[in-house]
């Protein structure tokens, strides 16, 4: 799973060997995914899933999420089919589908196992590396043929799938709490809190009376700060994840608040 502005259908596999996988991703479309070997850890918000070779999971769109991928002998492998908005769209025209209320179900869900959907990604290898001309049209139609698995197996699925709509407008203070570890631009941060992004800076300077940047960057040092200290984190083990790109920056800005080198303490 990565950051994704995939415009049609895909179908995905994903081969790691020796080192794990670190990242973090912005989900932009409904993702089904089926691990193969390996492990793979994922938070969303600040909740923490794990599933192993043999699980299969949905991601709903519009979230941001981090995640590990650990290998086993044989690597990590899995498959994924990235759903984009315009053949659903499609899908529900033709067949009459939509949302008939809301989803409540988790943004990263595992999903029961059914034969149907072991099936489904058996069938699914052969079109990963085809070059065959009608290979997109096919594409799709696995797409399409997935929805309806799902549909059929998975009927909560449905709020979300045919749920077209834009995030709505949260809670900003949650929302900032929950996701003050990403290192994301503040449109995006302010799309998945349903704000324009000029609207979001005048609710956040409302809420927390500083600018996202600023708030930011001391509650990711606070955070450090408490992580080295009374968990004996080292500065290597945490930058990364606390949403600073390079170890230099995030040891300038430490020292700056706290007058001591995070090395140190």
């Amino acid at each position: 799973m990565s950051s994704t502005g995939i415009s049609k259908p895909t179908i995905l596999f994903n081969h790691y060997v020796n080192d794990d996988l670190e990242g973090e991703s912005f989900v932009k479309d409904h993702i089904f995914s089926y691990i193969i070997s390996g492990t793979h850890d994922i938070w969303s918000g600040n909740k923490m899933f794990s599933f192993k070779a043999g699980d299969y999971r949905f991601f709903k769109r519009n979230q941001l999420a981090r995640y590990v991928k650990r290998t086993a002998p044989e690597g990590f492998r899995s498959i994924g089919v990235h759903i984009d908005q315009q053949t659903l769209k499609n899908m529900g025209e033709e067949y009459s589908l939509t949302a008939k209320g809301t989803y409540n179900g988790s943004p990263v869900a595992q999903l029961r196992p059914d034969p149907s959907l072991g099936q489904y990604v058996g069938s699914l290898t052969s079109y990963i590396t085809s070059t065959d001309a009608f290979n997109e049209a096919i594409i799709t139609l696995k797409a399409k043929e997935l929805v309806f698995l799902l549909l059929q197996t998975q009927p909560m699925l449905k709020e979300a799938v045919f749920d077209f709509s834009d995030p709505g407008k949260i809670d900003i203070e949650a929302f900032m709490h929950t996701h003050f570890r990403y290192n994301v631009g503040l449109d995006r941060i302010a799309f998945l809190t349903g704000r324009s992004l000029s609207t979001f800076k005048r609710d956040f300077e409302k809420t927390f009376h500083t600018t996202p940047g600023k708030w930011l960057t001391q509650k990711r040092l606070e955070q450090a700060h408490y992580l080295i200290n009374n968990e004996n984190k080292t500065p290597t083990e945490i930058y990364l994840d606390l949403g600073f790109e390079d170890l230099s920056h995030f040891s300038f800005a430490y020292k700056k608040a706290f007058g001591i080198s995070p090395s140190k303490g």
